[in-house]
């Protein structure tokens, strides 16, 4: 049974193209709060900011000296979170800005070919705002540099309210901390344009950050905090409950143990589904009709990663990463489904390695599972040293989208296949789950 909340989703409209002509629409685009002079944080300047809290360098022929300068601030890192004043969630609270409607200027980073936003650029801007977040919860006066590096570790979830993003209004990002344990921080993020003469919410988004020495080698510890209100305690109590969520889901993992008894029942269905009749034989398999064999609904890419992509510990940019693996998990699915997808959710992007500069980033996306119009997306991204021939996992992303029309059934032919179904499943239901 659906979720009010996903039938919702399904029945708004699918991405439409918005024509740029007519003034009208961009008197309607352009948010009062955005207006010239008003002191905002402008979504260009969240990645300055963020180096100078940390002390980064602009030039990557400077970034060895800049790094090598931060090894100063270990004593400066506290021994124990008590040690650590409490903070409280307006703290970290930020609004910042994307003027999309202001600053005609500034669409050419964000539109695509069908005069629609590159949901690819949004989540480089939600990946750098979750950082910013978590350093402002951090932000310690008497120090004119962090000792902390705040990586993400995590996209717990993307939610998307409506599927219309418009090229042509402003764009408005809120946000703050709502949980954090002793290394760790969570921060949820708004997105809304303005239209109409108001804002419409876009999207929901959780993220979990990891705090750790100068090096980007050892946990550090975070500050405390300390929910105020019955809202607060409410978040924050949500915060506990998706720790013990992930524990569950990782250590339920198709990787460590077996499925369960309905899972095992539904890769045996399918199974007999393809088996040739007019032959006694385990081997002999046939693809059911309006079917695609998994193997068959694959996408692969590769990309070099060069300095201009790097963040601020001269690490590959997160926010580059998911804007990759959507960019090629988007197009596996608008190529599986034969038109233009919609994306529903994003959930579970685990960072499980840094990707250094210079390596050579292996993408390949896979659909994994279908169900009526929708389609689940997974993609794999490892870093592959090509002196040595080894291959290491780097993330590992998970895309439900939503298409105009039914799409044809994955079907897995071998086992592994069949677990990444399951996999792919599983991830599905969470959306659809209220």
């Amino acid at each position: 049974m659906l979720s009010p909340r996903f039938l919702l989703l399904r029945s708004t409209a699918s991405l439409t193209s918005r024509s740029f002509s007519g003034g009208a629409v961009l008197k309607q685009g352009k948010a009062p709060d955005m207006a010239e002079g008003n002191p905002l944080l402008h979504v260009s300047n969240v990645r300055n900011r963020l180096r100078e809290i940390v002390g980064a360098s602009t030039n990557w022929s400077d970034h060895q000296q800049a790094m090598s300068e931060r090894l100063s601030l270990s004593d400066m890192l506290a021994k124990s979170q008590d040690d650590l004043p409490l903070k409280r969630m307006k703290d970290s609270r930020l609004e910042v800005h994307l003027p999309l409607g202001s600053e005609p200027q500034l669409r050419e980073k964000y539109l695509t070919f069908h005069n629609t936003v590159r949901f690819g650029r949004i989540l480089e801007d939600l990946d750098s705002l979750a950082v910013l977040i978590s350093y402002s919860h951090t932000h310690n006066p008497a120090l004119k540099k962090t000792p902390l590096s705040i990586v993400t570790a995590l996209v717990d979830k993307i939610d998307m309210r409506q599927h219309i993003i418009y090229p042509d209004c402003d764009i408005k990002f809120s946000g703050h901390v709502t949980w954090v344990g002793k290394t760790s921080i969570e921060a949820k993020m708004h997105m809304s344009q303005y239209q109409n003469g108001a804002y419409s919410p876009i999207l929901d988004a959780t993220f979990v950050m990891v705090a750790r020495d100068p090096e980007n080698k050892r946990a550090a510890y975070v500050n405390p905090l300390k929910p105020e209100g019955p809202e607060e305690e409410k978040l924050f109590q949500e915060g506990e409950a998706n720790k013990v969520r992930r524990v569950e889901l990782s250590t339920a993992s198709l990787l460590k143990v077996a499925p369960t008894d309905e899972e095992r029942k539904i890769v045996h269905g399918l199974f007999l589904n393809t088996l040739d009749t007019k032959t006694v034989s385990f081997r002999s398999r046939l693809l059911p009709p309006n079917s695609v064999w998994m193997e068959d609904a694959k996408l692969k890419g590769l990309e070099i990663c060069h300095p201009q992509e790097r963040n601020i510990f001269n690490r590959i940019f997160g926010g580059f990463l998911m804007r990759k693996a959507y960019e090629l998990g988007w197009a596996n699915a608008c190529s599986f489904g034969g038109c233009r997808p919609s994306l529903m959710a994003v959930d579970d992007i685990l960072f499980q390695k840094p990707v250094e500069i210079g390596s050579l980033l292996l993408l390949s996306s896979q659909v994994c599972y279908t169900q009526g119009n929708h389609i689940q997306v997974r993609v794999h991204s490892e870093v592959f040293d090509p002196l040595t021939r080894q291959h290491n996992t780097t993330n590992v992303f998970h895309f439900t989208f939503i298409s105009d029309r039914e799409v044809p059934n994955i079907i897995p032919m071998t086992y592994g296949e069949s677990m990444l179904y399951l996999d792919g499943k599983r991830h599905f239901n969470q959306t659809v789950e209220p």
